[in-house]
């Protein structure tokens, strides 16, 4: 099959496709804000995903973030975006050839005894295909697309106009670090090798967890667009759904340590926690893959996520203040902490409540959206605040697990786990775990 975005005119029609679109928002938005005119948000941000939808490479990724994003779009277009899957048809075998010939040489194939031409997952940046080394070992082959670091770059300019319009429709929330780090973040993702060592980081974090797996790279059959490393096994999550309550809320448990161990132990977490990057073993353990979405965190971060926990619990105000600097805000209010200290004890809530409970429990449908938009109408009354960058995949993983543990239905003691992970915390001795595991992995 020929594939839009391997020819000159495929891709000027796909920019033409998505930027009529976007930049069309951009007008509308602003039409309305100062001219007084009517937008249907909701058939605009229809239109908006239809016009990305099918769509591979970094513009489909970086709509999937901001749909994930508290506030850095209108409600409309989050609510649409958040829609979006990574389905778009995978390259033809015409292609997958020409590919690996270009990444593993001409004889690519004799480096295989076998190779599957129909690819198992197709996904915004790459596709995987399932093969077999010379020696019988069963591996995956992550291919990316074609010349992904051009349309990245294309991509980037096309982020611009929708943040913009985000940012004409709500001022209570600056979206430039945002921005800032998307852009980072796609970048490191494009190249594989980088991919390799957070692998390897993973396999050193986790080696002590018996409920979760991290394959094993091949370096041989490795470059910056191709990535092989071990086959891992395992069914969706959503087919543990029926699973009895107690399996339900063990794989819960699993998948809260593999996410948060490294965070509370080494300052990393895995940015992605979508239904793809991971399986479920039989046992009930988890398989984690897909580690081009890490993100690396100062010690202070840490400290201060720890600390704000410690201070709503005690409600201690002068703490707060101080994790809020760790986190990197500054020039905060009294009243602007009081505002985001509400926000907080809300996602806090489930951590402070020393009872196995539901994520949900006691919140009416549709709480947490009238909770946020109560609170950023405060920030905006206060003249807005800018979120430090470190944000964004914080973020995005508590929403990516809370969708998970909500899908479970998993009632847990989340307030005894957490304690469990951050009992006897120092940042300097979490300073030189980091150091040392980055090391480990050639990250440094």
């Amino acid at each position: 099959m020929a594939d839009e975005g391997d020819s000159l005119g495929g891709r000027l029609g796909r920019y033409a496709r998505v930027g009529t679109s976007v930049g069309g928002l951009a007008v509308r938005l602003a039409g309305e804000r100062y001219l007084g005119f009517s937008l249907d948000r909701d058939r605009h941000a229809a239109e908006l995903k239809a016009a990305l939808g099918g769509l591979k490479g970094p513009l489909m990724k970086a709509a999937q973030l901001l749909a994930t994003i508290p506030d850095a779009l209108p409600p409309e277009y989050a609510r649409e975006l958040a829609q979006l899957q990574s389905n778009a048809p995978a390259m033809g075998w015409a292609f997958v050839r020409r590919r690996m010939a270009t990444e593993l040489g001409a004889d690519w194939q004799a480096k295989f005894a076998r190779f599957d031409k129909e690819a198992s997952f197709a996904a915004s940046l790459g596709q995987v295909h399932r093969a077999v080394l010379a020696d019988g070992r069963d591996v995956a082959v992550k291919l990316q697309y074609p010349d992904m670091a051009s349309a990245l770059e294309a991509d980037l300019n096309q982020l611009k106009l929708i943040f913009a319009m985000g940012q004409r429709f709500d001022p209570a929330i600056r979206t430039d670090e945002i921005h800032a780090e998307i852009t980072t973040r796609l970048r490191e993702e494009l190249d594989y090798r980088r991919e390799a060592r957070h692998v390897a980081l993973y396999r050193h974090m986790l080696r002590d967890e018996a409920s979760a797996h991290v394959a094993e790279t091949v370096p041989s059959h490795s470059t910056d667009r191709l990535l092989t490393m071990d086959w891992l096994a395992g069914a969706p999550l959503l087919g543990w759904k029926e699973k009895p309550q107690e399996e339900r809320d063990a794989l819960a448990v699993a998948m809260f340590r593999a996410w948060y161990v490294p965070f509370y132990s080494y300052g990393v977490i895995h940015g992605d926690p979508h239904l793809g990057n991971y399986s479920v073993r039989p046992d009930g353990s988890v398989n984690l893959m897909d580690f081009g979405c890490v993100r690396i965190f100062p010690p202070r971060f840490v400290k201060g996520s720890i600390e704000l926990y410690r201070a709503l619990m005690t409600d201690d105000l002068d703490r707060a203040v101080a994790a809020y600097e760790d986190w990197g805000f500054s020039g905060l209010s009294r009243d602007t902490i009081g505002v985001l200290n509400r926000w907080a004890a809300f996602l806090y809530g489930p951590l402070m409540d020393d009872r196995p409970r539901r994520l949900t429990e006691g919140i009416a449908e549709g709480y947490g959206r009238e909770m946020a938009q109560d609170v950023f109408g405060e920030l905006r009354k206060m003249g807005g605040v800018r979120p430090p960058r470190e944000f964004v995949f914080m973020d995005r993983a508590a929403i990516g697990l809370g969708s998970v543990f909500i899908h479970l239905r998993a009632s847990v003691n989340w307030h005894r786990l957490f304690e469990s992970l951050i009992e006897g915390f120092d940042v300097d001795a979490l300073a030189e775990r980091q150091d040392k595991a980055l090391k480990v992995a050639g990250l440094t």
